[in-house]
């Protein structure tokens, strides 16, 4: 298979526009290509994953650890994936899909993308709907009308260049990660528990309900809009096209989204071991709500700003998600329809189809039925990967797309694996949904 390179550069208006300095030492090579690896890193600890690990840690302590750890370990390896595709192909997995298959079976991956796109722009939108209520005490239906203005946040961060969009990112990640840094002393868990959570157990798989959330947090961890995200923005930086520049960004590229992911990876640990600290030691196993967990943390563990910390945290969280999920958003529209929308028009279009069930559910269960669409859109992201990673996996096992790049055996038989234990849970789990 080979596939010619587009006319028109995925995220055209910021390809190529950050430079690599040639000869450089080794740091200021890396320094130059971090960046895309936190944009990932953002999807993979937004407010999706706080319904599903707190809901978790609550009802069974800090047993599902060991799920959290092997979904980062399949992050890891999917992204380097697709860094790799766009790296070595100079294409993003949506243009490669266009490409490769028939416009039938392009059209139906770019709509299960697209149900995937809306599905985690629900749990931007309830996210911080639900940080704006514990904060700010705004009523629940307003705080989500409110997340219709934040199209505004991404034009006006890409006004002034790609990078001041990463930086933007990174100061929010930074600022999530020391809130969770400090709940984490305030509860101060046992390692001995911490440690023995890391060890999968067969309970996982033999207990539905357990299952439903371990699949919940599959789907909020390895998140399928980042492999088209991926693969679009680490074109943005004008490395050296020849075999051995190639060579040398893919490698630069795997070590930043390594990097990041492994702190993405501290941050959903530490909100499920919090939770399990917190609320299933003390024999609240029935914490699954965000706006619970907020309520209890200050009393539950006697230091008052836990609470306010945890909702700056959420909030933080939300905005993140929200630049992300625009520019994936963007690159799958562009990518799989060759479409060029306005970045406002097609935010709006995204974000309104977010809100519309966000109000309804909001308006007729408040927010445990806020929550429970939480859980649910990570179960939807979830069934939604196999549509993303096989054909990942597939195009970078391909050498007449990638050339010298395409993946080594053993890289191929490991993604392969990964794609199958994917699979796998999803069938588990609609054969659970369809014997009740």
């Amino acid at each position: 298979m080979t596939v010619a390179t587009p006319a028109t550069r995925s995220l055209a208006e910021s390809h190529r526009s950050i430079a690599i300095p040639e000869g450089a030492s080794f740091l200021r090579r890396l320094f130059a290509f971090a960046g895309p690896g936190y944009l990932v890193a953002v999807g993979y600890m937004d407010p999706g994953n706080w319904a599903t690990d707190i809901a978790g840690g609550s009802a069974y302590g800090y047993a599902l650890l060991s799920v959290i750890l092997l979904s980062n370990i399949m992050a890891m390896i999917l992204q380097a994936l697709s860094a790799r595709l766009g790296i070595a192909a100079g294409l993003d997995l949506a243009q490669a899909c266009r490409a490769a298959y028939s416009k039938p079976v392009s059209r139906i991956l770019w709509l299960l993308c697209e149900i995937a796109i809306i599905a985690c722009d629900l749990a931007e939108v309830l996210g911080t709907a639900i940080a704006l209520q514990l904060l700010f005490d705004l009523p629940l239906v307003w705080g989500v009308l409110i997340t219709g203005f934040d199209v505004f946040l991404i034009l006006a961060l890409q006004h002034y260049g790609f990078r001041k969009v990463e930086a933007f990112i990174i100061a929010l990640l930074l600022i999530i990660g020391g809130c969770f840094l400090y709940e984490l002393i305030a509860s101060r868990p046992d390692p001995g528990a911490v440690m023995a959570g890391f060890i999968p157990t067969t309970r996982i798989v033999t207990d539905p309900a357990m299952l439903y959330i371990a699949i919940g947090i599959l789907g909020a961890t390895v998140m399928p809009h980042n492999l088209y995200l991926h693969s679009s923005v680490v074109q943005t930086r004008a490395f050296d096209e020849s075999e051995n520049g190639k060579r040398d960004a893919i490698k630069m590229a795997t070590i930043d989204s390594t990097v990041a992911l492994f702190f993405a990876f501290f941050i959903n640990a530490a909100i499920l071991i919090v939770a399990a600290a917190t609320f299933h030691v003390a024999g609240r196993t029935d914490v699954a709500e965000i706006d619970q967990a907020y309520r209890l943390l200050a009393p539950m563990l006697g230091a008052g700003a836990a609470s306010v910390v945890f909702g700056v945290a959420l909030l933080a969280s939300g905005q993140n998600s929200t630049v992300t999920g625009t520019l994936a958003g963007q690159i799958v529209m562009e990518g799989f329809l060759d479409l060029r929308l306005a970045p406002w028009l097609r935010r709006l279009i995204t974000r309104g189809l977010a809100i519309i069930p966000a109000v309804l559910v909001v308006g007729a269960s408040g927010q445990a039925g806020a929550t429970k669409l939480l859980v649910l859109s990570q179960v939807i992201l979830s069934l939604q990967l196999p549509f993303a990673v096989v054909p990942l996996v597939r195009f970078t096992a391909n050498k007449g797309m990638m050339g010298p790049f395409a993946s080594p055996v053993w890289l191929r038989i490991l993604a392969w694996i990964i794609a199958a234990i994917i699979i796998g849970l999803n069938l588990t789990l609609l054969w659970g949904l369809a014997t009740g």
